[in-house]
């Protein structure tokens, strides 16, 4: 099994309810198995322009899981779940229900023309960051280093959410 990061975020709607749904279903994949997850941060937009306090703040999370997909049978499966939650891809980092990335696949390098793991720019955000150290503390993004180590050096300008862990408690027994 490969071990993934998956980032949630959406900035239209409950966006709460829609990070915790697709948790769920993402936990709720064939061939995925939930390991930990963050609680919620939120953040201002960043847009192709940069910081954009006049749009809607984004809600961000992010999840741990096991799977024995492939890697873009994973994504697939993710963008399923963007779409069920009424996700459009008109501008590029624009307004959105709901967002699904796949920060990393274990150590794996896959460069592709719909997948680029590791992330190529999660260790510049600290909405990827701070929820990724906050559901496993020990995590080091491939090729950048510690997960912490790069939140601390970067700094974190994401605001805690007072709600619980995206899995539920079921999922968060399992260790990783």
């Amino acid at each position: 099994m490969t071990r993934a990061v998956i980032a949630l975020g959406a900035n239209l709607g409950d966006r709460g309810s829609t990070l915790r749904a697709a948790a769920a279903a993402v936990a709720a994949l064939p061939g995925v198995r939930p390991v930990a997850s963050s609680r919620e941060v939120e953040s201002v937009a960043l847009t192709l322009d940069g910081l954009d306090t006049t749009k809607p703040r984004y809600r961000n999370g992010v999840v741990v899981v096991e799977t024995d997909l492939a890697p873009q049978e994973l994504l697939d499966a993710l963008h399923g779940i963007e779409d069920e939650h009424g996700r459009t891809r008109e501008v590029r980092w624009g307004d959105r229900t709901l967002d699904l990335d796949v920060i990393a696949l274990d150590d794996l390098r896959i460069d592709t023309d719909t997948l680029t793991v590791p992330h190529p720019r999660a260790h510049e955000r600290a909405f990827v960051l701070a929820p990724w150290a906050d559901a496993d503390p020990e995590a080091v993004l491939p090729g950048h280093g510690s997960v912490t180590t790069l939140l601390a050096a970067l700094g974190d300008d994401t605001d805690r959410v007072d709600e619980p862990r995206l899995f539920g408690r079921a999922a968060q027994e399992v260790t990783p």
